[in-house]
């Protein structure tokens, strides 16, 4: 390979001998380049540099864990097995809200907080995907330009894909594997549609609703139910002319969770307002959770809680290892085409299609 640099300045056109280089060392350095991904791409490595804190292993491993490809998935059954004696050690935060509600300011804000009291975040961002294209934007990043600049907070934006509620299909996973590299504090932001909030709750210590004061939201958030979930509510965006509506939608908040029964937790959820491009109300949002986690731990809900929880992990892993095995069957594959072409020209219906293709599962 020759580099061809201008000796003649006469014409720009002109071209001269340039400077060999050496075949030895470029071939050298491809194969160090070669060598190092491979490395990279062993399990035992992965693992070794997760719990040695490396971000890059980190990223690399949660996407094996969200490939469908069969064998991507086999090592990432590997790699969270030996990084599983490592997990658990964190607080678990999960946090909703309606569109629009400003859920990644609020991210950004909070978790800027947490690593200047000393905590290691990571945040799981789920990415709504589009039912048409399947394609996701994952903006998370560039939406929370500070927090990712910190050397004590990751960010994963992952795909929601076509999982419950938009919840990505591997985000359990993905906490045991942020919780090996060291992360104490794992934030899970959902899609805020649909069922997520209720997905999300089966795989968090404590459940932040934020809010929006004044837009119609407090009786849709009670008809569905998601303030029972909840262990606390943020109403954000309590700044400027919105303050005066934010302390309305604060009574009518703390009225509307004395009609709910009292929860196991033996913990009384809290309201509370912020503003979190302003930076307000995120230190009192932080000592909700502290004074939450003193509670559960003390009257060992916070360790039956997780138990539960990882029952319900189970039932979730059985399933979703069901569905991949059956659609990844070569058999059903040919036979599921064959299926849908039948369904196109009405010579069979959806139902009995399924029946047939799960006869041959």
């Amino acid at each position: 390979m020759y580099v061809f640099v201008a000796k003649n300045k006469k014409s720009a056109l002109s071209e001269n001998e340039g400077v060999s280089v050496s075949e030895t060392t470029s071939d050298e350095a491809i194969s160090k380049i070669k060598a190092k991904r491979k490395l990279q791409r062993t399990t035992k490595d992965l693992v070794d540099a997760i719990l040695q804190g490396n971000i890059t292993a980190l990223s690399q491993a949660i996407t094996l864990v969200e490939s469908k490809h069969p064998k991507h998935t086999e090592q990432a059954h590997a790699i969270i097995k030996a990084c599983l004696p490592h997990a658990n050690q964190s607080v678990r935060i999960g946090i909703t809200g309606v569109p629009g509600v400003g859920k990644s300011t609020f991210i950004e804000a909070f978790g800027t907080y947490l690593t200047s009291i000393g905590k290691k975040v990571a945040v799981l961002a789920v990415d709504p995907s589009s039912s048409l294209t399947k394609g996701s934007i994952l903006g998370d990043k560039t939406r929370m330009e500070d927090l990712v600049k910190n050397n004590n907070a990751y960010i994963r934006p992952s795909a929601s894909g076509d999982s419950l509620g938009g919840v990505a299909r591997k985000t359990r996973e993905s906490i045991i594997l942020c919780e090996a590299a060291g992360f104490d504090t794992i934030i899970i932001e959902t899609v805020g549609v649909g069922q997520s909030e209720t997905a999300v709750h089966s795989m968090v210590d404590f459940f932040l609703l934020l809010k929006l004061a004044g837009a119609g939201d407090e009786l849709q958030g009670i008809k569905r139910g998601i303030i029972e979930m909840a262990d606390a509510i943020a109403i954000n965006k309590a700044d400027g002319d919105n303050l005066k509506a934010v302390k309305l939608a604060k009574v009518e908040f703390n009225r509307a969770l004395h009609l709910y029964p009292e929860k196991a937790t033996g913990w009384q959820p809290k309201v509370t307002m912020c503003s979190a491009i302003n930076n307000k109300g995120i230190d009192d949002i932080y000592h909700i959770i502290k004074d939450y986690l003193e509670i559960t731990v003390a009257n060992n809900y916070f360790y039956s809680k997780r138990q539960e929880q990882n029952k319900f992990w189970l039932i979730q892993t059985i399933e979703n290892r069901l569905k991949a095995d059956f659609f990844n069957n070569e058999n059903i594959k040919s036979e599921l085409k064959k299926q849908l072409e039948l369904i196109e020209t009405n010579q069979t219906t959806p139902f009995a299609a399924a029946e047939y293709l799960l006869g041959l599962g």
